[in-house]
């Protein structure tokens, strides 16, 4: 067990795929849960959390909440608050109830008017993963210095977040606390735009004429590819998150606009001096990425 970390008697991770699974076995590596239950609708799912060892008891039964103080919602952003609602009548008093979803004022609108009062409910957001899916795709090392970021409710109790966040750092993550509202703004910019991007311009290559497909496929370069891997994420999560944060979207999105309309017209006018400004500027940004480790 890490030092200085209280493990806690019993986790329900509500959802078994990449991110349930990668922390569950996170989990195990820090020593900081005595049991590790999955709750999944998936039968298929429930089978590979047993069989990998991912989970030490499994299934479909809302009542495996009993006696959890740990429980992690790690289901689509718009699921979440039918899956509470399943689990609300079994958890015990004190226990907490946080999330991972890439949106935050919607799973708290959605989430904490199902929960029973006795429980703390603080919602949070591992910045981490893959474009793979399932059990099988998790890994311990997922958090391993990666951002995680909670939102806990004015009024929250504060050895119910402090808990929380020693077992986010005890499994390898930076954690920081900041509004929902604030939250939802940054990830729309950082994470959600790039995903509409990345989903749009694949999208585009399909609706080529096939002999340009299959020459896009061909010569794919480095910039593509990384498109493609972001595009081939979870398309029902996606789908929730621009759902479910659609105003932080639009704004940002609306700001793409227009500075594409501005590098459109310097390359139609060939201003140089304003594309090389702009591209020194992107520039800049990525090398503070690599700095910060993030790369």
């Amino acid at each position: 067990m890490s030092a200085g970390v209280a493990p806690f008697e019993r986790v329900l991770i509500a959802g078994i795929g990449l991110i349930g699974s990668s922390f569950a076995l996170a989990l195990r590596r820090a020593g900081v849960a005595k049991q590790i239950v999955a709750f999944d609708h998936t039968p298929a799912h429930i089978d590979e959390a047993l069989h990998l060892g991912i989970a030490d008891e499994a299934g479909n039964d809302p009542a495996l909440a009993a006696g959890a103080d740990l429980v992690v919602l790690c289901v689509p952003v718009g699921a979440c608050g039918k899956v509470a609602a399943k689990l609300a009548p079994h958890l015990s008093e004190g226990a907490i109830v946080t999330d991972v979803g890439s949106v935050k004022q919607a799973v708290i609108r959605d989430v904490a008017p199902v929960l029973p009062p006795h429980v703390h409910f603080i919602a949070g957001h591992p910045i981490a993963g893959t474009e793979h899916s399932g059990p099988a795709a998790g890994f311990a090392e997922l958090f391993d210095g990666r951002h995680c970021i909670l939102t806990p409710a004015e009024g929250a109790n504060p050895e119910a977040v402090a808990r929380l966040q020693t077992a986010w750092e005890a499994v390898g993550s930076r954690v920081t606390i900041m509004s929902a509202e604030h939250h939802d703004r940054v990830l729309a910019i950082t994470s959600h735009l790039p995903h509409l991007i990345a989903y749009t311009i694949v999208g585009t290559a399909t609706d080529l004429e096939e002999h340009m497909q299959q020459e896009v496929i061909k010569y794919s370069a480095g910039g593509f590819r990384d498109f493609t891997r972001i595009a081939a994420s979870d398309p029902v999560m996606w789908r929730d998150v621009f759902l479910n944060n659609r105003e932080a979207v639009l704004e940002m999105l609306g700001r793409l606009h227009e500075d594409l309309g501005l590098l459109a017209r310097a390359i139609r006018i060939g201003d140089g001096a304003t594309l090389e400004e702009k591209f020194a500027t992107t520039r800049a940004i990525r090398r503070g990425i690599i700095a910060a480790k993030q790369a």
